[in-house]
C-alpha cells in the first residue's frame, strides 16, 4: 500500500507527508511533530534529486525517513532544552522561592514545629523552639515545610 501511494505521488509524497505533519503540530499538544515533518521534507528534497535513480527505492526512503526522524527529534529536543531558560525558576516550587526571606513567627515553635506568615499564607516551619514574634530566616525548604533559624 505504501509503495503504491509513493509511486502515484512520486517525490511529492514526502512533501505532502511533511506538510501534513507540520499542520498536525498546530493541533496536537507538544513540540515533536515539527521534527518528524522536517525529516519528511528532507526526504522529499532528496526524492526530487534521486527519483529516477535505480537505488532510490521506497524501502530506502522509509529507512532514511525513520533515521532522520529520530535524529531530528533528538537534535530538536536538545536544542529546545538548551534554550529553556526562564525568568521564573521557582514557578512551580513556591516553598523553594521563600529560602532567604525573613518573617516573624505567627505561632511559637514548640517541639521543633511552628508557623510563620509570609505574604498571605501560613507556612509550617521547623527549627529550634522560639517564642511568638521572633524574627526568623528561612534557610531551606522540604516540600511544604520550611526550616528556619533565628535572625
Amino acid at each position: 500500500m505504501l509503495a503504491k501511494i509513493v509511486a502515484e505521488l512520486g517525490p511529492w509524497s514526502w512533501w505532502v507527508a511533511g506538510l501534513v505533519l507540520l499542520a498536525a503540530e498546530m493541533i496536537v499538544p507538544g513540540f515533536f511533530l515539527v521534527w518528524i515533518g522536517l525529516a519528511a521534507l528532507i526526504v522529499g528534497a532528496l526524492s526530487l534529486l534521486f527519483w529516477e535513480s535505480a537505488f532510490w527505492v521506497w524501502e530506502l526512503q522509509a529507512i532514511l525517513f525513520a533515521v532522520l526522524a529520530v535524529a531530528s527529534t533528538f537534535a530538536g529536543r536538545r536544542l529546545t532544552l538548551r534554550n529553556a531558560a526562564t525568568d521564573e525558576p521557582f514557578l512551580n516550587q513556591r516553598s523553594a522561592s521563600l529560602v532567604g526571606r525573613t518573617a516573624t513567627l505567627h505561632e511559637p515553635i514548640r517541639e521543633g514545629r511552628g508557623r510563620i506568615r509570609l505574604d498571605d499564607t501560613l507556612w509550617q516551619v521547623m527549627g529550634p523552639d522560639l517564642p511568638v514574634g521572633t524574627q526568623v530566616k528561612v534557610v531551606s525548604s522540604n516540600g511544604r515545610d520550611l526550616r528556619v533559624e533565628p535572625v
